[in-house]
């Protein structure tokens, strides 16, 4: 799984930290989404695809697939 985001589409409303504070952050500075991992491992791959989907603005990609070195 890679996670990608759009910080440019983010309204900040913290869906993603809330379901994988693992993988996700918000920036102090402006409240949009930072990624703390690209390629979460399997056991939070569950709770990044529940935080793409709850994004209200769909800011949050999830590719499925091998991962890339």
């Amino acid at each position: 799984m890679r996670v990608t985001v759009d910080r440019e589409s983010c309204c900040g409303s913290g869906n993603c930290v809330v379901n994988a504070p693992e993988v996700f952050d918000q920036d102090d500075a402006d409240g949009l989404v930072t990624l703390r991992i690209t390629q979460p491992p399997e056991h939070l791959q569950e709770s990044v695809e529940l935080a793409a989907q709850l994004c209200p603005v769909g800011a949050i990609g999830v590719t499925r697939g091998a991962a890339t070195h």
